[in-house]
């Protein structure tokens, strides 16, 4: 749910391998996601957004649509700015379009916003903007700026009933969207900064005060919407408890349970053994800074 534009990090070795053809005398598209044939919302919204594909190409051909992630899908890991990040530039490659880093991270925020971000590398700024001209994403910082660490502790894998979207949806609904809106700019030139200068406190910070107020506006949106489940806020009191005895680690959820535990260099291992000691913790991810969206060989 963002709100004024957004800062990131791509993640290294949790991808989304998306192939698209287009073939002729194909009656309609088709969508397989991890093996299984896709019907209903998923295949209307990847056929919506071929749509604006096949526009800018001038095309009228129909796709098959091959997409696998090694990930859990739907479970507030990103997961849909993976997949769209990966359909834009796979399909604007196969129908021939060659567009600039700046116009693919503009198609691919229309499938999903969050997917504007994937599309350039290392550490990305998503600028809101007043239009689809200027509301894109780019690098601020390569991969090798900062060698984080993000430990994804898993404690729900199925896909959440209410997806970021709809969640976005909502926001309105809730008395603290307003205040939350109004300090985006403020909060983002903090995490910029933070970021640009190395400053892990200054980072956890504000990392961790945005994502509280994400949550606090779904938790209060009409209907509330709670993401968190008991083993996510274990996680969370655990980091902030840990940061006071000196490991530098601070946390971020999407809108899911799955919680996002940020690592300085040096701290990963010591990190990922803390959180797998804590109750329902099924498993733990890890991922480093990474380049954005690529054609594979």
């Amino acid at each position: 749910m963002p709100a004024n534009g957004s800062i990131s990090m791509n993640l290294g070795g949790l991808e989304t391998v998306t192939s698209v053809t287009f073939t002729p005398g194909l009656p309609a598209d088709q969508l397989v996601i991890n093996g299984e044939g896709q019907t209903g919302v998923a295949l209307e919204r990847v056929a919506r957004f071929l749509d604006i594909a096949r526009r800018l190409a001038g095309s009228d051909l129909k796709a098959q649509v091959i997409s696998k992630n090694n990930f859990p899908t739907g479970a507030g890991i990103a997961s849909s700015a993976s997949a769209f990040s990966a359909l834009s530039l796979s399909a604007s490659s196969a129908l021939g379009l060659s567009l600039s880093t700046q116009d693919l991270s503009r198609l691919a925020r229309r499938g999903s916003g969050s997917a504007c971000r994937s599309i350039p590398d290392g550490f990305t700024e998503w600028y809101a903007g007043s239009g689809d001209a200027d509301s894109y994403a780019e690098s601020i910082a390569p991969p090798d700026h900062w060698r984080l660490t993000d430990c994804i502790a898993i404690v729900e894998t199925a896909h959440k009933p209410v997806g970021s979207s709809e969640g976005h949806q909502l926001a309105g609904t809730s008395p603290y969207q307003a205040a939350r809106v109004a300090s985006a700019t403020s909060r983002l030139d903090t995490c910029r900064r933070a970021l640009l200068d190395k400053d892990f406190r200054a980072l956890a910070d504000i990392v961790e005060t945005d994502s509280d107020m994400m949550h606090a506006v779904m938790m209060t949106s009409r209907p509330p919407l709670f993401y968190w489940e008991p083993a996510s806020l274990t996680i969370m009191k655990s980091v902030k408890r840990w940061r006071s005895e000196g490991l530098q680690v601070c946390y971020t959820l999407d809108a899911g349970a799955n919680v996002h535990v940020i690592c300085a260099p040096g701290c990963a291992d010591e990190t990922a053994s803390l959180l797998q000691q804590l109750p329902g913790v099924a498993d733990v991810l890890r991922a480093e800074p990474a380049p954005g969206a690529r054609l594979l060989d």
